[in-house]
């Protein structure tokens, strides 16, 4: 969809030093994202470019990896070499056990 420039890496293989980038809406991150992820909706990138590291890698999830695919092709675009997309978003990262939190910390769910 997006061609071999856009770089992935499977959810399984997201070490926890890595910057994990969560690019969906506000409703989404609250129902539930993995612990450590750092939250910033995709159309605020732009706005809020320079809160990403471009001195470690950075992992980049929506929902299922269309949104984040785009926003790993935009910071590509704008310098970022240590980034990828998180192959099959946040419904894979809980697909395969992965932790997910709500909004509180308690056990949330990928919407």
């Amino acid at each position: 969809m997006f061609g071999p420039q856009v770089p992935t890496v499977p959810v399984t293989e997201i070490a926890d030093e890595t910057y994990l980038l969560d690019v969906r809406e506000n409703d989404e991150w609250a129902a539930g994202h993995a612990p450590n992820a750092h939250h910033l909706p995709m159309m605020e990138l732009p706005a809020r470019l320079a809160e990403v590291p471009t001195d470690r890698e950075v992992a980049v999830v929506c929902r299922s990896g269309g949104r984040s695919a785009q926003v790993v092709a935009y910071l590509m675009n704008n310098g970022w070499e240590q980034v990828r997309n998180a192959d099959g978003g946040m419904r894979q990262w809980a697909a395969v056990g992965r932790p997910v939190v709500d909004a509180n910390g308690q056990p949330g769910q990928v919407i």
